[in-house]
């Protein structure tokens, strides 16, 4: 299973504003940055993750976004499938577009299924809180001052 650019971009933008710590405000133009990645392509990423209540988004003048719950509380899992467009690991996986001759007596589907299932189920044990258990190292390597 491969991550879209756009999943990724959103694990790194909670992880970034988790790093930051509670109430910290930081803009779109800073994580892009920071990351050396595209402000445009963060712009959808960051309004998407404000719709799913992930993070807060702060108008105007010093305005910015932070997180909008605590670290603890967001599962990485729940963030995949969110973000993720699909999970069509192989043609037969979407109904509507499976041409596959052998789809009907295929047990190479359910192998699939099941450890796409397990992938998930790994990914719904962690949550952003577990992933910055080196806050202090990442929070060097985002060049942060303390």
């Amino acid at each position: 299973m491969r991550l879209t650019v756009y999943t990724d971009y959103s694990l790194r933008v909670l992880m970034y504003l988790g790093v930051r710590g509670p109430g910290h405000l930081a803009t779109i133009q800073e994580i892009a940055d920071t990351y050396q990645i595209s402000k445009n392509h963060l712009m959808k990423v960051t309004y998407d993750l404000g719709k799913h209540g992930y993070i807060e988004t702060i108008r105007g003048r010093g305005g910015g976004i932070r997180l909008a719950m605590e670290p603890e509380d967001i599962v990485i899992g729940q963030v995949v499938r969110k973000t993720e467009e699909d999970f069509h690991l192989v043609e037969c996986f979407n109904p509507e577009n499976n041409l596959c001759r052998i789809s009907p007596e295929c047990r190479l589907k359910n192998a699939l299924y099941e450890a796409l299932q397990a992938y998930l189920k790994v990914l719904d044990s962690y949550t952003l809180a577990d992933v910055l258990v080196s806050k202090d190292t990442l929070f060097q390597l985002f060049g942060f001052e303390k």
